[in-house]
């Protein structure tokens, strides 16, 4: 082993020198560099630019997994603060895969810089930190370190590599190489040693069977399949008993061809001794003798299961990606439509006081389109593509409503029943994806109860002084039970992972459980499960107490609000001629001197023209150079004393709303009306979040 222009750690690329004496390719060191800020990108590597490495930089923790995916970097350098996937995050999942288990992960961070948040970098993977601004010389130096670790391994590989073929070479002309025996068989000792620290298996086969009786030659097999390699000796038709049958054809079709064609990779499924069926690449190789005839195959087993397992979980991944594109694309036209048909419901239901039966046939169609905005707005929350939107809710005031939901949704061979608390406190979460998370729990217990069974809602109180994964407390407990088939240990280990499941292919997607937990990280929460086979399974989700009241009810939110409005006027700016009307029409309602306009543009030179405009209710999304979010701030600097209210039926992850109030479409006239209210009472600030002037003096 020699280096190239200086010692480790000087920049320098080592290279290989095999055992013919002939050098082969130096080591190339990859880095990669994870930051959403490209001047810290451009910064590190103007720091760490050196002969015999590549710098690979991507802006998000979702592109870095897709670089280790692709592939092997001597040391990862990952921001801790980026949107979407932050670093702790992204290094979990880095860990998680074996391939890339051991990179070294190097967080780099401007905050954070507690002893917790250090701990936690730790926890999630981390081998060091280093604290922006980064000492060029000080991240060089611990990088160094790293590059010059990977090169010796890579060397280690390549040797490896070279054994592998030796091997290869050394079989294909043992005829020919009789007085090196000894010496052979010295080296074939040498080479086991290596081979039983792999994830890979040889054997060989006769060519005369017509069954395939696999003779192993080293014990790796029993370490991959639970079998010893006796086990393949001792019925002919053992491997292929085990042989998927949707691969049996294929393989079967490649084995007949390959003493013809010399050699073959092939890919199958094979069940194992604990019932679990792995993925292997089988490569094989005729070997001939003397006169060119097929004499024995020669074949390598490798286990490629985890590479099956990322290759489907990304292809879940660019599935939910869809997904998202997709409800997000028609969120927005779709929740214009909404807004449409219920604020003109609001509006109807004023003139219909006292008509009970049209009364009653309002109220249905309200509830069937509030149904409609609830279902856009999970696919959107699903996606990610719409925030949180928390509020104070009481558990046991919600669950009868959402119990009847169940009943009708299990079915009647599914027994529903309630046991809660005479008192229970109020929590902070997202209302719909609450119910949402305990209806995606009820149908798993259902799927556990094919012949029927009891489902069991309990909510308590509960104080906690002290556990591993929640800060101490008090919180708020839901137990789903349910007396179906339960599960076993190794199944309850991974129950939360993305992309798990134990349900047939067509029948799950294994992100109902990862969903549910990753809602209660999100609401600072956290969820545990508890299942014995064939006597049930709990699943409890621990929500901290809330401090504040619980919001009102929904139906007192629905009443019809008065007017209060009277002498104020208010610029409505919205591009959709049927959804400005209906808006005209609800502020009206109000007590409101209503104008108009259909673009940001047009609403300026409205502003301009109309000095008693005291609020702008403006949509984000518009046409013209203007968007409600760029109004918002031109009225904030050249309007202080005029108040806005945004809404939109979807915000992508591109725009920033920032501190301005929003109302998600479609919403109610009662929302509006509260809304609205809040905003024009809440104190008046300038761009800067001051008080201007007049509102201080007043406020004085």
């Amino acid at each position: 082993m020699t280096n190239v222009g200086g010692p480790a750690g000087s920049g320098s690329a080592s290279v290989y020198v095999s055992s013919t004496g002939a050098p082969s390719d130096p080591v190339l060191a990859k880095i990669l560099v994870v930051d959403d800020d490209p001047r810290n990108l451009l910064a590190v590597e103007e720091v760490l630019r050196s002969p015999g490495i590549e710098i690979v930089t991507v802006d998000s923790g979702e592109a870095a997994l897709r670089q280790v995916l692709q592939d092997d970097f001597a040391v990862i350098l990952l921001d801790v603060q980026m949107p979407r996937l932050d670093g702790y995050e992204v290094a979990g999942l880095i860990r998680a895969r074996p391939r890339s288990a051991r990179v070294p992960i190097l967080f780099l961070t401007a905050v954070n810089k507690d002893d917790v948040h250090v701990f936690k970098g730790y926890s999630a993977g981390a081998v060091d930190y280093v604290f922006k601004p980064v000492e060029p010389l000080i991240l060089k130096s611990k990088v160094e370190i790293f590059v010059d670790l990977y090169r010796k391994t890579e060397e280690i590989r390549r040797q490896g590599e070279e054994e592998r073929r030796l091997l290869m070479e050394n079989l294909r002309v043992r005829s020919e190489k009789l007085k090196a025996e000894q010496a052979l068989r010295r080296r074939e000792e040498h080479q086991t040693l290596v081979l039983q620290s792999l994830p890979i298996t040889l054997y060989t086969a006769s060519v005369e069977e017509d069954h395939r009786q696999l003779h192993f030659t080293n014990e790796s097999v029993e370490h991959i399949t639970g079998f010893p390699p006796e086990a393949f000796l001792g019925r002919p038709d053992f491997w292929s008993s085990r042989l998927n049958p949707d691969d049996r054809e294929q393989v079967v079709n490649q084995l007949r061809r390959l003493p013809e064609e010399g050699m073959a990779a092939i890919e199958y499924r094979w069940r194992c001794a604990d019932g679990t069926e792995r993925h292997f690449l089988d490569q094989i190789v005729v070997m001939r003798d003397d006169d060119g005839r097929p004499r024995e195959f020669f074949g390598m087993w490798f286990d490629i299961t985890d590479r099956k397992q990322m290759e489907q979980n990304l292809l879940h991944a660019s599935k939910l990606e869809a997904i998202g594109r997709l409800t997000g694309g028609i969120a927005h036209d779709f929740n214009n439509m909404l807004s449409v048909v219920i604020g003109n419901l609001d509006l109807l239901k004023k003139t219909i006081q006292g008509d009970e039966k049209a009364e009653r046939r309002v109220r249905m169609a309200m509830e069937s389109a509030q149904h409609c905005a609830d279902l856009t707005y999970r696919l959107l929350s699903f996606s990610r593509r719409q925030p949180l939107q928390v509020s104070t809710i009481n558990v046991k005031a919600l669950l009868p409503g959402l119990l009847d939901l169940m009943r009708r949704t299990l079915g009647e061979r599914i027994n529903v029943s309630l046991r809660s608390e005479h008192e229970v406190w109020p929590i902070q979460v997202d209302r719909a994806q609450f119910e949402a998370a305990l209806l995606n729990l009820a149908v798993n217990a259902r799927d556990a109860m094919p012949d029927g069974g009891d489902l069991t809602i309990s909510v308590e109180n509960r104080a906690i002084s002290e556990r591993t994964n929640l800060p101490a407390g008090e919180y708020v407990v839901v137990e789903v039970s349910d007396t179906g088939t339960g599960m076993p240990p190794e199944v309850i280990e991974r129950v939360f992972e993305p992309f798990f499941t134990t349900k047939e292919s067509g029948k799950g997607t294994g992100l109902g459980l990862s969903m549910v937990y990753g809602f209660m990280q999100q609401s600072r929460g956290h969820a545990e499960v508890d299942s014995v086979p064939n006597a049930g399974t709990t699943i409890r989700l621990f929500m901290p107490r809330s401090e504040k009241a619980a919001a009102r009810p929904i139906e007192t939110q629905s009443a019809t609000p008065g007017p209060f409005g009277a002498e104020r006027t208010v610029l409505v700016v919205e591009d959709d001629p049927a959804v400005r009307q209906v808006v005209i029409s609800n502020f009206r309602s109000l007590g409101f001197d209503v104008v108009e306009a259909a673009t940001g543009d047009e609403a300026v030179r409205v502003l301009k023209a109309n000095r008693h405009v005291r609020l702008v209710f403006s949509d984000v999304r518009m046409p013209g150079t203007l968007t409600g979010i760029d109004l918002a701030r031109l009225i904030r600097r050249d309007w202080p004393d005029i108040r806005v209210l945004l809404t939109t039926g979807y915000v992508d992850g591109d725009t920033t709303v920032g501190d301005v109030d929003l109302l998600y479409k479609p919403y109610r006239l009662a929302d509006l009306a509260e809304r609205v209210r809040s905003v024009m009472e809440a104190p008046r600030t300038n761009e800067n979040g001051a008080l201007p002037h007049s509102a201080a003096s007043a406020a004085e």
